[in-house]
């Protein structure tokens, strides 16, 4: 007598990705309220690597269309850009424990710890640095 045994569907393993809920256009800053997690099958492999978690999205800016239910490409993702070109910049010049100040203009947009050359308003003068968090530019040695 042969015993048969039944068992249930497997139930397979899901893995949970961040997903657009609407469709967020190229230059969008991503806001937590713009994604939802989706359950893919644990098989499931991208054909580049993606955002694994929404806080490795939130707060960056979309470099592409981004449509609603899709993952999100690493690739279409970059950092906010602090210095906007033509906009006015804080030129920090720091060495020794000299600390010097003033305006200028950047020539680029740039994200923190980005090099980014700045037009000194008083001089007229293009100097290079280093986009700082709180989005000065610091020139010289720390």
């Amino acid at each position: 007598m042969a015993t048969v045994m039944a068992t249930g569907p497997a139930i397979a393993a899901e893995q949970m990705l961040p997903v657009p809920v609407a469709t967020i256009y190229a230059g969008d800053v991503i806001k937590p309220t713009m994604l939802r997690e989706q359950a893919f099958p644990e098989g499931y492999r991208p054909r580049l690597p993606v955002a694994d978690t929404a806080a490795r999205a939130v707060g960056r800016i979309a470099r592409r269309t981004l449509l609603p239910g899709e993952t999100i490409p690493s690739i279409a993702l970059e950092e906010a850009k602090l210095v906007t070109r033509g906009a006015p910049a804080v030129i920090v010049f720091e060495e020794h424990g000299v600390t010097i100040s003033t305006v200028g203009t950047a020539l680029a947009n740039a994200a923190v710890n980005e090099a980014v050359n700045v037009r000194n308003a008083a001089t007229g003068r293009v100097v290079q640095g280093i986009v700082q968090p709180d989005g000065r530019v610091r020139t010289g040695q720390p």
